[in-house]
């Protein structure tokens, strides 16, 4: 019997169009441009200069506080420049730039095809490969991951779940990456099983991808202490507390983290990246992204190189000119799913450690529709994952009273979007609440 969790959810259509594109190799740009803003918390601490030569998995930026990363060159060439430069939203952010020439990888990468089954580092030697290797999670927060595998003094994990559920319609990465790379992907979370004292690991997969579903419950059979549990699809249930929600049956406390439950969650991107950092010593460099669409000559699955410019995959897919402007049938460039993704403002800003797909709206998609009045039908409510009543919460923040904001809970909104989606009056809900948020926290701070 598949699980699911217990509160709201919706169920969009899955537009899983590029699930059959296996994963191709996206060539390596001219240039890169290498964020330091691309994990939560501190921003990293560039170490190299204009001029400086690098080659591929080289350190160039230090963590800049406890919640932070490393960052490392993914290409071979010269720093280029170390400044401001403008990420896809538009937003201008300390950057290296690199200029490519060649592909030279610094020694003791192991690149071969070959997988490593036996594991000889120490849990302790696990945690700092992971943390040298600047492995974020790759569902989405990119949290640094060597953080979350050492929970505060007080908690202790009973469980590991590796995420596999990619509940975000048209998202086929994660999917690509289990069909591929299950064994990688296992071994990663063995590593990270054993870092944290032995726990129970569990694979979490929802039932439309049976083909995901029957591979690893295959691959487990092999290791003592794993089990895959399929879920029901439901979004957003690849959220850290639906998904608990969903496996364990229990419930993340407001204010609380996840591990209050005995729990840790990591993507099933972020479980290959660990088998990377820890068994081939290679740095968090490279990731798999989904370009898709409505039309179907636009589907694509790509390894890419971190710090790519988004316009490259746009015009390799065919959807943008060489000149930079899309083909008449988008109209519309988003980073992540089309629930909680972000619009793409500057297409030559770079794709991310965490970036999971690029999808192109038509302007029928794209266009907002036009704003009725409030109807008071409760649908909102009835979709909230985390039992809010977003109609309540929006009223409150469009009357700026903060101190009932908090009382009502806004901060255990998770930004899913289920409440727009759910609207029959397209109020913008999810817009006003991330707003509202925003101005709570600033307004906290001082």
């Amino acid at each position: 019997m598949s699980r699911t969790f217990s509160v709201g959810g919706i169920h969009p259509d899955d537009s899983k169009f590029s699930m059959n594109q296996a994963v191709e190799e996206f060539p390596i740009p001219k240039r890169v441009f290498i964020s330091m803003n691309q994990h939560l918390g501190a921003p990293a601490k560039p170490i190299v200069t204009k001029g400086d030569t690098v080659k591929v998995g080289q350190t160039i930026a230090e963590p800049g506080g406890f919640i932070s990363a490393w960052v490392h060159s993914s290409v071979s060439g010269t720093v280029a420049d170390v400044a401001l430069y403008p990420d896809f939203l538009g937003k201008k952010v300390l950057t290296v730039v690199i200029d490519v020439t060649g592909d030279e990888w610094l020694p003791g990468i192991d690149r071969s095809p070959d997988i490593k089954n036996e594991i000889t580092v120490s849990p302790a030697e696990t945690i700092t490969k992971i943390a040298a290797a600047g492995v974020v999670g790759l569902g989405g927060a990119a949290f640094p991951t060597h953080v979350k595998l050492s929970p505060p003094p007080g908690s202790k994990a009973e469980y590991l779940i590796l995420n596999g559920t990619e509940c975000e319609p048209y998202l086929t990465s994660d999917y690509r990456l289990m069909i591929e790379h299950g064994q990688e992907v296992l071994i990663g979370g063995e590593l990270m099983r054993r870092a944290l004292g032995d726990v129970r690991g569990i694979i979490g997969i929802e039932d439309n991808k049976p083909k995901a579903i029957r591979y690893m419950q295959q691959l487990v059979e092999n290791y003592l202490g794993w089990t895959v549990v399929p879920l029901k699809r439901r979004y957003p249930q690849g959220g850290e507390k639906q998904l608990i929600d969903a496996v364990l049956k229990r419930r993340v406390p407001s204010f609380a983290l996840p591990i209050s439950t005995g729990a840790v969650v990591q993507n099933v991107g972020t479980a290959f990246a660990v088998y990377e950092a820890v068994q081939k010593n290679k740095p968090l460099i490279s990731n798999i992204l989904t370009v898709t669409s409505q039309d179907p000559t636009i589907q694509k699955n790509y390894r890419f190189r971190v710090g790519t410019p988004v316009q490259e995959f746009l015009i390799a897919s065919g959807a943008m000119d060489h000149e930079g402007k899309l083909i008449p049938a988008f109209t519309k460039i988003v980073n992540g799913g089309p629930m909680m993704g972000k619009p793409v403002s500057e297409p030559a800003g770079p794709v991310m450690k965490s970036t999971s797909a690029l999808l192109l709206l038509t302007d029928k998609q794209a266009r907002r529709k036009e704003e009725q009045n409030c109807i008071r039908c409760g649908k909102c409510a009835q979709a909230c994952p985390m039992g809010l009543e977003p109609y309540l919460l929006y009223r409150l923040a469009m009357a700026s009273r903060v101190e009932e904001m908090d009382e009502n809970r806004i901060f255990d909104c998770i930004e899913c979007g289920c409440c727009l989606y759910s609207c029959p009056a397209y109020i913008p809900l999810l817009d006003q609440l991330r707003i509202a948020k925003n101005a709570s926290l600033k307004n906290k701070r001082k």
